[in-house]
């Protein structure tokens, strides 16, 4: 008998009418970034094969991999995928200087400028959900959304999003043009939109989006159960280096034991997890082999009671995961501290 194919749902992302498969794909490691890159054909037929197994939802943005490459991969991907029955995901503002750094600009200008360009990379004529990738934190908030709610209007944008907002900034731009999602990062070992994002979120109608949801491969044993060293960004990840790896691997071992006893991968019951936290979570996983695209998906099958969830919050204790949740490029972006200026009072 051939491999039973599983249903994936659909769900309501935000209360503003967008509709997306309950388990997305995060394509940033088509491009590299943790791994090397896919060459375009590759990368095209993971994202084909994870439509046909349910998949409709994709991320991306125009910094993923070099000179757009991800935007590119994708758009070529959409010419022999039905554009109707997908939804893309893509984000602007994150700015490559010189010294391999990295700035912001969230201004009206560059923020219509970056969404001509990406509808021309993907090849498409209204992008479906369309994030600031970051908070400019140099001028208010509204002044983005300003520019994004005109995109709206002229039909080149479907819906706005916000990726690591801080409280306030989630307030004040919902209070400019309804934002149907954030994407956050959420995961077993990084929880804390927890306790303020997510009810904030559920109490204005947004939907969450969680990107890294197997914690950057921890949880898929990504540098856990290999004798070589992390590669790409994880090379300076705290959480993947040096003692901090060692003591985390520990973490990883009760979790995969705790896998065993549900009779799931390590990676499916990091996903059910999630899944199980709200219809209001979408994960977006990524991945550049296609088994695992397959094993991702089955998550979307297990159910968990509240006390299966209590047990594999608690086997995952967060007071034993070693090293902070970023990088130290990213740091200054965390969003706790995405606060903008407030907006001038008109005169």
């Amino acid at each position: 008998m051939g491999e039973q194919l599983i249903h994936v749902p659909k769900v309501k992302l935000g209360s503003q009418g967008m509709e997306v498969s309950r388990i997305g794909f995060g394509c940033i490691g088509l491009s590299g970034t943790y791994n090397a890159p896919l060459l375009h054909e590759d990368g095209c037929s993971m994202i084909v094969e994870a439509f046909h197994r349910g998949v409709t939802f994709f991320d991306t943005s125009d910094i993923y991999g070099q000179d757009h490459d991800n935007e590119i991969m994708i758009g070529k991907a959409l010419k022999v995928l039905p554009r109707e029955r997908i939804q893309v995901a893509t984000k602007f503002g994150l700015v490559r200087l010189k010294g391999n750094r990295v700035g912001v600009d969230g201004s009206p200008q560059y923020a219509r400028k970056c969404c001509e360009a990406s509808l021309k990379r993907l090849g498409v004529d209204y992008i479906d959900l369309f994030y600031p990738h970051k908070v400019d934190t140099s001028l208010p908030i509204e002044d983005t959304m300003g520019e994004l709610k005109k995109l709206v209007e002229e039909g080149k944008v479907r819906y706005v999003g916000l990726s690591d907002p801080s409280i306030d900034t989630i307030k004040r731009a919902h209070a400019i043009h309804p934002i149907t999602a954030v994407q956050m990062e959420y995961s077993l070992w990084t929880r804390d939109i927890a306790e303020e994002v997510i009810p904030l979120c559920r109490s204005l109608g947004i939907g969450i989006v969680t990107y890294s949801p197997l914690g950057i491969g921890f949880f898929a044993s990504k540098a856990v159960t290999e004798n070589t060293s992390p590669k790409g960004m994880l090379a300076m990840h705290p959480r993947f280096v040096g003692q901090n790896m060692e003591k985390n691997k520990a973490v990883y071992r009760k979790f995969a034991e705790l896998a065993s006893k549900y009779d799931c991968s390590p990676p499916q019951l990091a996903l059910a997890w999630l899944l199980n936290q709200g219809d209001d979570i979408v994960p977006i996983p990524g991945t550049t082999k296609a088994k695992n695209l397959r094993d991702n998906i089955r998550s979307v099958d297990i159910e968990l009671s509240p006390n299966n969830l209590r047990e594999i919050s608690e086997a995952v204790d967060i007071d034993e995961v070693y090293g902070e949740k970023d990088i130290d490029i990213m740091a200054r972006f965390y969003w706790k501290y995405a606060d903008t200026p407030a907006k001038p009072l008109s005169i």
